[in-house]
Protein backbone atom coordinates (compact mmCIF):
# COMPACT_ATOMS: atom_id res chain seq x y z
CA UNK A 1 0.00 0.00 0.00
CA UNK A 2 1.50 3.18 -0.81
CA UNK A 3 1.69 6.29 1.51
CA UNK A 4 -0.46 9.12 1.89
CA UNK A 5 1.16 12.99 2.19
CA UNK A 6 -0.91 14.93 4.47
CA UNK A 7 -0.41 18.96 3.99
CA UNK A 8 -1.43 21.45 5.84
CA UNK A 9 -2.61 24.58 3.76
CA UNK A 10 -3.39 27.08 6.95
CA UNK A 11 -0.52 29.54 8.62
CA UNK A 12 -2.49 29.76 12.29
CA UNK A 13 -0.87 30.17 15.07
CA UNK A 14 -0.60 26.98 17.39
CA UNK A 15 0.18 26.40 21.42
CA UNK A 16 2.63 23.71 22.21
CA UNK A 17 1.27 21.24 24.73
CA UNK A 18 4.66 19.46 26.59
CA UNK A 19 4.59 15.68 26.71
CA UNK A 20 5.15 15.32 29.82
CA UNK A 21 2.18 17.72 30.82
CA UNK A 22 0.13 15.35 29.15
CA UNK A 23 1.58 11.92 30.46
CA UNK A 24 2.26 12.92 33.75
CA UNK A 25 0.13 15.53 34.81
CA UNK A 26 -3.26 15.79 33.10
CA UNK A 27 -4.32 12.73 33.68
CA UNK A 28 -5.03 13.60 37.94
CA UNK A 29 -5.87 17.04 37.32
CA UNK A 30 -9.32 18.82 36.96
CA UNK A 31 -10.73 19.24 33.58
CA UNK A 32 -11.09 22.69 34.93
CA UNK A 33 -7.62 22.97 35.85
CA UNK A 34 -6.45 22.02 32.90
CA UNK A 35 -8.15 24.45 30.62
CA UNK A 36 -6.65 27.41 32.32
CA UNK A 37 -3.34 26.06 31.96
CA UNK A 38 -3.79 25.53 28.50
CA UNK A 39 -5.21 28.67 27.81
CA UNK A 40 -1.84 30.49 29.96
CA UNK A 41 0.24 28.65 27.41
CA UNK A 42 -2.14 30.05 24.64
CA UNK A 43 -1.92 34.11 26.28
CA UNK A 44 2.13 33.38 26.21
CA UNK A 45 2.24 31.74 22.94
CA UNK A 46 -0.07 35.48 21.44
CA UNK A 47 1.47 37.77 23.86
CA UNK A 48 -1.25 39.79 24.66
CA UNK A 49 -0.79 43.62 25.63
CA UNK A 50 -3.25 42.92 28.31
CA UNK A 51 -4.59 40.02 30.67
CA UNK A 52 -6.84 39.86 33.51
CA UNK A 53 -9.07 37.69 35.42
CA UNK A 54 -12.62 38.27 33.81
CA UNK A 55 -11.55 37.96 30.43
CA UNK A 56 -9.77 34.30 31.32
CA UNK A 57 -13.03 33.44 33.35
CA UNK A 58 -15.28 34.63 30.52
CA UNK A 59 -13.60 32.92 27.91
CA UNK A 60 -13.19 29.42 30.00
CA UNK A 61 -16.50 29.72 30.86
CA UNK A 62 -15.74 29.47 35.19
CA UNK A 63 -15.94 31.92 37.86
CA UNK A 64 -12.87 34.19 38.70
CA UNK A 65 -12.93 31.68 42.27
CA UNK A 66 -12.05 28.61 39.82
CA UNK A 67 -9.30 30.39 37.96
CA UNK A 68 -7.72 31.45 41.36
CA UNK A 69 -7.88 27.49 42.39
CA UNK A 70 -6.69 26.42 39.14
CA UNK A 71 -3.68 28.91 39.76
CA UNK A 72 -2.95 27.74 43.32
CA UNK A 73 -3.17 23.91 42.06
CA UNK A 74 -0.69 24.51 39.31
CA UNK A 75 1.85 26.22 41.95
CA UNK A 76 1.34 23.28 44.27
CA UNK A 77 2.22 20.79 40.84
CA UNK A 78 5.27 22.86 40.02
CA UNK A 79 4.31 24.33 36.57
CA UNK A 80 3.51 27.97 37.55
CA UNK A 81 5.27 30.31 39.65
CA UNK A 82 2.90 33.45 41.51
CA UNK A 83 5.19 36.13 42.58
CA UNK A 84 2.71 38.98 44.98
CA UNK A 85 3.24 42.14 45.77
CA UNK A 86 3.45 43.56 50.03
CA UNK A 87 0.09 43.56 50.67
CA UNK A 88 -0.09 40.15 48.58
CA UNK A 89 -1.96 41.08 45.44
CA UNK A 90 -0.60 38.64 42.37
CA UNK A 91 1.62 40.27 40.26
CA UNK A 92 3.11 38.07 37.84
CA UNK A 93 2.54 34.09 36.53
CA UNK A 94 5.98 32.24 35.36
CA UNK A 95 5.51 28.98 33.43
CA UNK A 96 7.81 26.26 34.67
CA UNK A 97 8.93 23.53 32.33
CA UNK A 98 6.87 20.38 33.36
CA UNK A 99 8.94 17.98 34.93
CA UNK A 100 12.05 20.68 35.54
CA UNK A 101 10.31 23.16 37.77
CA UNK A 102 13.46 24.67 39.02
CA UNK A 103 15.05 25.66 36.15
CA UNK A 104 13.56 29.00 34.99
CA UNK A 105 15.42 29.84 32.87
CA UNK A 106 13.59 27.45 30.44
CA UNK A 107 12.21 28.91 27.19
CA UNK A 108 8.76 28.80 28.05
CA UNK A 109 9.55 30.67 31.59
CA UNK A 110 11.77 33.16 29.55
CA UNK A 111 8.45 33.91 27.69
CA UNK A 112 5.64 33.10 30.65
CA UNK A 113 6.06 36.17 32.71
CA UNK A 114 4.06 38.38 32.88
CA UNK A 115 5.20 41.87 33.82
CA UNK A 116 4.87 45.47 33.95
CA UNK A 117 0.73 46.62 32.87
CA UNK A 118 0.23 42.96 31.85
CA UNK A 119 1.13 42.14 35.65
CA UNK A 120 -1.26 44.54 37.15
CA UNK A 121 -3.90 44.37 35.07
CA UNK A 122 -4.06 40.91 36.44
CA UNK A 123 -3.21 41.76 39.91
CA UNK A 124 -6.19 43.68 39.79
CA UNK A 125 -8.45 41.30 38.36
CA UNK A 126 -7.07 38.73 41.11
CA UNK A 127 -7.28 41.27 43.96
CA UNK A 128 -6.41 40.42 47.58
CA UNK A 129 -10.40 38.85 48.41
CA UNK A 130 -9.81 36.53 45.73
CA UNK A 131 -6.40 35.07 46.70
CA UNK A 132 -8.01 35.24 49.49
CA UNK A 133 -10.58 32.88 48.56
CA UNK A 134 -8.86 30.45 46.70
CA UNK A 135 -6.38 29.89 50.10
CA UNK A 136 -9.95 29.44 51.67
CA UNK A 137 -11.25 26.86 49.23
CA UNK A 138 -7.98 25.13 49.08
CA UNK A 139 -7.84 24.88 52.69
CA UNK A 140 -11.50 23.95 53.10
CA UNK A 141 -10.82 20.99 50.31
CA UNK A 142 -7.80 19.52 52.01
CA UNK A 143 -9.83 17.24 54.32
CA UNK A 144 -11.03 15.25 51.22
CA UNK A 145 -7.91 15.32 49.16
CA UNK A 146 -6.19 13.89 52.38
CA UNK A 147 -8.79 11.22 52.59
CA UNK A 148 -8.67 10.14 49.33
CA UNK A 149 -5.25 10.77 49.10
CA UNK A 150 -4.83 7.52 51.17
CA UNK A 151 -5.52 5.54 48.43
CA UNK A 152 -2.14 4.14 47.07
CA UNK A 153 -1.64 3.83 43.18
CA UNK A 154 -1.09 0.16 43.83
CA UNK A 155 -4.57 0.20 45.95
CA UNK A 156 -6.12 1.66 43.06
CA UNK A 157 -5.34 -0.72 40.70
CA UNK A 158 -5.78 -3.36 42.76
CA UNK A 159 -9.12 -2.18 42.94
CA UNK A 160 -10.19 -1.75 39.52
CA UNK A 161 -8.90 -5.38 39.01
CA UNK A 162 -12.11 -6.06 41.46
CA UNK A 163 -14.62 -7.54 39.13
CA UNK A 164 -17.08 -5.83 41.72
CA UNK A 165 -15.27 -2.72 41.43
CA UNK A 166 -15.02 -2.43 37.61
CA UNK A 167 -18.61 -2.98 37.19
CA UNK A 168 -19.46 -0.31 39.87
CA UNK A 169 -17.50 2.05 38.07
CA UNK A 170 -19.01 1.21 34.54
CA UNK A 171 -22.62 1.82 35.65
CA UNK A 172 -21.33 4.66 37.62
CA UNK A 173 -20.28 6.16 34.18
CA UNK A 174 -23.69 5.06 32.52
CA UNK A 175 -25.67 7.30 34.84
CA UNK A 176 -22.95 10.35 34.61
CA UNK A 177 -23.25 9.48 30.54
CA UNK A 178 -19.22 10.73 30.37
CA UNK A 179 -15.93 8.94 31.01
CA UNK A 180 -15.00 8.95 34.69
CA UNK A 181 -11.58 11.25 35.09
CA UNK A 182 -9.29 9.65 37.65
CA UNK A 183 -10.35 12.20 40.52
CA UNK A 184 -13.63 10.79 40.04
CA UNK A 185 -12.54 7.14 40.36
CA UNK A 186 -10.57 7.52 43.03
CA UNK A 187 -13.48 9.30 44.76
CA UNK A 188 -16.26 6.44 44.11
CA UNK A 189 -13.00 4.37 45.11
CA UNK A 190 -12.97 5.89 48.54
CA UNK A 191 -16.34 5.16 48.84
CA UNK A 192 -16.16 1.85 48.55
CA UNK A 193 -12.58 1.04 50.02
CA UNK A 194 -12.13 3.72 52.72
CA UNK A 195 -16.34 4.74 53.82
CA UNK A 196 -17.35 0.55 53.85
CA UNK A 197 -19.78 1.44 51.49
CA UNK A 198 -20.84 -1.73 49.43
CA UNK A 199 -21.21 -1.62 45.57
CA UNK A 200 -25.23 -1.30 45.75
CA UNK A 201 -25.05 1.72 48.03
CA UNK A 202 -22.63 3.19 45.67
CA UNK A 203 -25.13 2.57 43.03
CA UNK A 204 -27.91 3.65 44.57
CA UNK A 205 -26.03 7.13 45.89
CA UNK A 206 -25.19 7.76 42.46
CA UNK A 207 -28.80 6.96 41.46
CA UNK A 208 -30.20 9.19 43.69
CA UNK A 209 -28.20 12.33 42.56
CA UNK A 210 -28.49 12.09 39.14
CA UNK A 211 -32.62 11.40 39.94
CA UNK A 212 -32.34 14.91 41.35
CA UNK A 213 -30.12 16.49 38.39
CA UNK A 214 -26.84 16.58 40.15
CA UNK A 215 -23.79 14.36 38.88
CA UNK A 216 -20.74 16.57 40.08
CA UNK A 217 -18.89 14.34 42.19
CA UNK A 218 -18.48 16.78 44.62
CA UNK A 219 -22.45 16.89 45.31
CA UNK A 220 -22.29 12.99 45.44
CA UNK A 221 -19.38 13.21 47.72
CA UNK A 222 -21.81 15.71 50.19
CA UNK A 223 -24.44 13.03 50.30
CA UNK A 224 -21.86 10.05 50.90
CA UNK A 225 -20.26 11.58 53.64
CA UNK A 226 -23.95 12.51 55.40
CA UNK A 227 -24.78 9.17 54.96
CA UNK A 228 -21.49 7.98 56.40
CA UNK A 229 -22.43 10.39 59.38
CA UNK A 230 -25.77 9.08 59.69
CA UNK A 231 -24.61 5.61 59.99
CA UNK A 232 -26.24 4.29 56.40
CA UNK A 233 -25.16 1.31 55.43
CA UNK A 234 -27.38 -0.20 53.28
CA UNK A 235 -29.76 0.62 50.32
CA UNK A 236 -33.24 0.22 52.32
CA UNK A 237 -31.60 2.41 54.85
CA UNK A 238 -30.76 5.13 52.53
CA UNK A 239 -33.85 4.20 50.62
CA UNK A 240 -35.92 5.11 53.62
CA UNK A 241 -33.68 8.39 54.83
CA UNK A 242 -33.91 9.75 51.16
CA UNK A 243 -37.74 8.84 51.03
CA UNK A 244 -38.33 10.50 54.15
CA UNK A 245 -36.27 13.52 53.37
CA UNK A 246 -38.77 13.79 50.10
CA UNK A 247 -41.78 13.18 51.51
CA UNK A 248 -41.64 15.46 54.48
CA UNK A 249 -40.45 18.52 52.17
CA UNK A 250 -43.27 18.10 49.20
CA UNK A 251 -45.56 17.62 52.02
CA UNK A 252 -44.96 20.96 53.37
CA UNK A 253 -44.80 22.45 49.61
CA UNK A 254 -48.18 21.15 49.39
CA UNK A 255 -49.36 22.90 52.60
CA UNK A 256 -48.59 25.85 50.99
CA UNK A 257 -49.87 25.40 47.76
CA UNK A 258 -46.91 24.40 45.81
CA UNK A 259 -47.28 21.55 43.63
CA UNK A 260 -44.90 20.53 40.39
CA UNK A 261 -41.68 21.24 41.35
CA UNK A 262 -38.43 20.63 43.72
CA UNK A 263 -38.12 22.75 46.83
CA UNK A 264 -35.42 25.50 46.09
CA UNK A 265 -32.45 26.42 48.53
CA UNK A 266 -34.26 28.82 50.56
CA UNK A 267 -37.43 27.25 51.29
CA UNK A 268 -35.25 24.34 51.74
CA UNK A 269 -33.63 26.40 54.69
CA UNK A 270 -36.59 27.38 56.35
CA UNK A 271 -38.36 23.93 56.40
CA UNK A 272 -34.78 22.67 57.82
CA UNK A 273 -34.71 25.69 60.79
CA UNK A 274 -38.72 24.49 61.58
CA UNK A 275 -37.25 20.82 61.68
CA UNK A 276 -34.17 20.37 63.19
CA UNK A 277 -33.91 23.96 65.25
CA UNK A 278 -37.31 24.80 66.27
CA UNK A 279 -37.69 20.74 66.22
CA UNK A 280 -41.70 20.98 65.70
CA UNK A 281 -43.94 18.49 63.88
CA UNK A 282 -45.11 17.90 60.65
CA UNK A 283 -48.73 18.92 61.36
CA UNK A 284 -47.60 22.35 63.36
CA UNK A 285 -45.55 23.36 60.10
CA UNK A 286 -48.42 22.66 58.04
CA UNK A 287 -51.21 23.84 60.19
CA UNK A 288 -48.70 27.09 60.08
CA UNK A 289 -48.06 26.82 56.13
CA UNK A 290 -52.25 26.77 56.24
CA UNK A 291 -52.64 30.19 58.27
CA UNK A 292 -50.23 31.56 55.67
CA UNK A 293 -51.90 30.92 52.58
CA UNK A 294 -55.30 31.76 54.44
CA UNK A 295 -53.92 35.30 55.82
CA UNK A 296 -51.60 36.93 52.31
CA UNK A 297 -53.62 34.71 49.77
CA UNK A 298 -50.02 33.65 48.60
CA UNK A 299 -47.34 30.87 49.48
CA UNK A 300 -44.45 32.88 51.67
CA UNK A 301 -41.98 30.85 53.97
CA UNK A 302 -40.76 34.36 55.51
CA UNK A 303 -44.33 34.76 56.96
CA UNK A 304 -44.68 31.36 58.09
CA UNK A 305 -41.02 31.70 59.66
CA UNK A 306 -42.32 34.45 62.15
CA UNK A 307 -46.20 32.27 62.97
CA UNK A 308 -43.59 29.44 63.62
CA UNK A 309 -40.85 31.59 65.83
CA UNK A 310 -43.82 33.34 67.62
CA UNK A 311 -44.49 29.47 68.34
CA UNK A 312 -41.63 28.75 69.52
CA UNK A 313 -41.14 31.53 72.07
CA UNK A 314 -44.52 30.61 73.45
CA UNK A 315 -43.46 26.88 74.02
CA UNK A 316 -46.19 25.30 71.94
CA UNK A 317 -45.93 21.87 71.01
CA UNK A 318 -48.83 20.37 69.92
CA UNK A 319 -51.87 21.35 68.04
CA UNK A 320 -54.12 21.73 71.37
CA UNK A 321 -51.59 24.72 72.66
CA UNK A 322 -52.54 26.58 69.11
CA UNK A 323 -55.89 25.96 70.10
CA UNK A 324 -55.54 27.58 73.47
CA UNK A 325 -53.21 30.51 71.86
CA UNK A 326 -55.92 30.90 69.89
CA UNK A 327 -58.72 31.09 72.29
CA UNK A 328 -56.78 33.15 74.40
CA UNK A 329 -56.83 35.61 71.98
CA UNK A 330 -60.10 35.44 70.91
CA UNK A 331 -60.73 36.49 74.44
CA UNK A 332 -58.41 39.04 74.48
CA UNK A 333 -60.38 40.42 71.45
CA UNK A 334 -63.36 40.46 73.24
CA UNK A 335 -62.69 42.15 76.01
CA UNK A 336 -60.90 45.00 74.47
CA UNK A 337 -64.17 45.50 72.04
CA UNK A 338 -66.41 45.10 74.95
CA UNK A 339 -64.32 48.02 76.78
CA UNK A 340 -64.17 50.17 73.89
CA UNK A 341 -68.28 49.66 73.41
CA UNK A 342 -68.50 50.99 76.95
CA UNK A 343 -66.67 53.84 76.61
CA UNK A 344 -68.87 57.34 75.43
CA UNK A 345 -68.51 58.09 72.07
CA UNK A 346 -67.19 61.70 71.16
CA UNK A 347 -68.52 63.78 69.21
CA UNK A 348 -66.06 64.42 66.53
CA UNK A 349 -65.13 67.99 66.33
CA UNK A 350 -64.31 69.78 62.96
CA UNK A 351 -60.87 70.92 62.57
CA UNK A 352 -60.82 74.27 60.17
CA UNK A 353 -60.40 77.88 60.65
CA UNK A 354 -63.72 78.57 61.94
CA UNK A 355 -63.21 76.48 64.99
CA UNK A 356 -60.07 76.69 65.65
CA UNK A 357 -60.70 78.68 69.08
CA UNK A 358 -63.44 77.76 72.19
CA UNK A 359 -66.36 77.43 70.90
CA UNK A 360 -69.85 78.89 73.37
CA UNK A 361 -72.50 76.81 73.80
CA UNK A 362 -75.49 78.27 73.26
CA UNK A 363 -79.40 77.14 73.75
CA UNK A 364 -80.78 78.60 70.98
CA UNK A 365 -83.98 76.99 71.60
CA UNK A 366 -84.34 79.43 74.84
CA UNK A 367 -83.12 82.44 73.43
CA UNK A 368 -86.16 82.14 70.65
CA UNK A 369 -88.23 81.50 74.04
CA UNK A 370 -87.16 84.68 75.64
CA UNK A 371 -87.46 86.39 72.44
CA UNK A 372 -91.34 85.53 72.02
CA UNK A 373 -92.35 86.55 75.59
CA UNK A 374 -90.63 90.26 75.16
CA UNK A 375 -92.63 90.87 72.38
Amino acid sequence: MSLISLKNSSETEVTVLSNRFIDNFMPRANGEFVKVYIYLLRVVSAAPSSFNLEDMADRLLCTDRDISRALKYWEAEKLISLTYTADQQLSGITLLEPGDAGQLESSVSSEGAFSGGTASAFASAVGTDSVSAASGSATSAQTNANATSRLTPDRVKELKQNEEVSQLLYITEQYLCKTLTPTEIQKILYFYDELKMSADLIEYLVEYCVSRGRKSIRYIETVALAWFSDGVTTVEMAREASSRFSRDYYTILKAMGISGRNPVENEISYIDTWRKTYGFDLELIQEACSRTVLTTGQPSFQYADKILSGWKKKNVHTLEDIRLLDAEHKKRQLEKSVSHRKQPAKQPQANNRFNNFHQRDYDFAEYEKRLLNNQ
